[in-house]
């Protein structure tokens, strides 16, 4: 699903398992997949950057995060095509979104709201992806 932000940068997000319609147009330009499934996929064959963070959990590494959201946003803004998934396609992806929204100008108290409104009402699935959330909005 191609999700636009306020400040017009775009993404597509997904998961694997179907959950969230995939509309994926033409392949990506750049890819960030939040779940090792997606390692060996013979049908990614595009860049990508594979994020080490357990399904219902938080990132390995919560600095590189941080840097890969930037460098979404930074992509997205110069109109590169970025996929962002996970298995399900509602936590993780949602908790990116979240974070991608505040980069665009949502302010950190509704960006998960946001997310929920133009994604999907599940999205951001734990307190402990929320309150990434609210460190990533500190963090800028």
């Amino acid at each position: 699903m191609l999700v636009t932000f306020p400040d017009q940068s775009a993404v597509l997000a997904q998961g694997r398992l179907g959950l969230i319609i995939s509309d994926r147009s033409r392949k990506p330009d750049w890819a960030v997949y939040l779940d090792e499934r997606w390692a060996g996929d013979p049908e990614v064959t595009w860049p990508h950057r594979i994020i080490d963070w357990p399904d219902m959990g938080l990132p390995i590494n919560q600095g590189e995060f941080f840097d890969v959201v930037a460098d979404i946003h930074e992509r997205a803004k110069k109109t590169e095509l970025v996929e962002i998934a996970c298995y399900g396609g509602i936590g993780r992806t949602g908790t990116v979104l979240s974070c991608l929204a505040i980069t665009a100008g949502v302010s950190p108290e509704s960006a998960v709201d946001w997310v929920r409104e133009h994604y999907d009402p599940r999205a951001v699935e734990t307190n402990d992806q929320h309150e990434l959330i609210q460190r990533f909005a500190q963090s800028l």
